[in-house]
Order: structure tokens, then sequence, then C-alpha cells
């Protein structure tokens, strides 16, 4: 595995469940916004589909992967609606509800502040 598909697998890896992200999100993520399309061939070559939920990779529109590396268009649905991630028709998530923002926690609060401890000093 090389730099590129790590920094992919890390991005992928931080999106909480009932949540997606787009090629072009990840890309930029990484340092490589003119990338997307490198991103779908890291992750067509993931070897850890547990630890790195490429199911939740989707395309900017929102269009579920046709020939998604894991079983095709339908398992990737499949792991997604079984994750609360909701659905604008049969082939495309409602990116509005369940596009991932890296810079917000699964509360919507600020990413980079250690909430607990927030909480423990009040």
């Amino acid at each position: 595995m090389g730099d590129f598909s790590a920094k992919v697998f890390e991005q992928v890896r931080r999106i909480p469940r009932g949540k997606v992200s787009t090629y072009g999100q990840i890309a930029r993520l990484i340092g490589s916004p003119r990338s997307a399309r490198y991103v779908g061939w890291a992750l067509r070559n993931n070897s850890e589909p547990v630890k790195t939920p490429c199911h939740r990779v989707v395309f900017k529109d929102g269009r579920l992967a046709q020939g998604y590396a894991f079983g095709g268009e339908d398992k990737q649905r499949c792991l997604l609606a079984g994750e609360g991630v909701t659905f604008a028709d049969e082939t495309h998530v409602d990116m509005e509800a369940c596009l991932w923002d890296p810079e917000r926690d699964e509360q919507g609060r600020p990413a980079d502040i250690d909430w607990e401890r927030e909480m423990a000093d009040e």
C-alpha cells in the first residue's frame, strides 16, 4: 500500500456510521484535490473492508457506485441503510442529511475540541 492509499484509508476510517463522504472530499482532505478518481482506485484495492468502510464513499451527487467492489450497488445500499443513511431515491444518498462534515463530531460540535475534557472542567 502506497502513501496515497494510506492517506485515503485514514480519512475514510474517520467517516462515522450514518454519514457518507465523496471521492472528491476525501481527495481534498488528503491534499490532492484533483485526485478523486485515484481515491476510487485506492478504495477498490482496499484489503481491509471491515477496518476501512469504503461503502461510505459515494459520488458528489450522492449516487452509489455501480460497480461497488464488494458486491455491487445493492450491497452498498444495504450497508448504508443498515447504518441509518437515508436515500433520496433508489440510487442516491440524501446528501443534505448524510454528508459528513469532517470538522464536526457526531453531535455537530467542532471536532478539534476535547468535549469530554470541556464538560469535566465545568
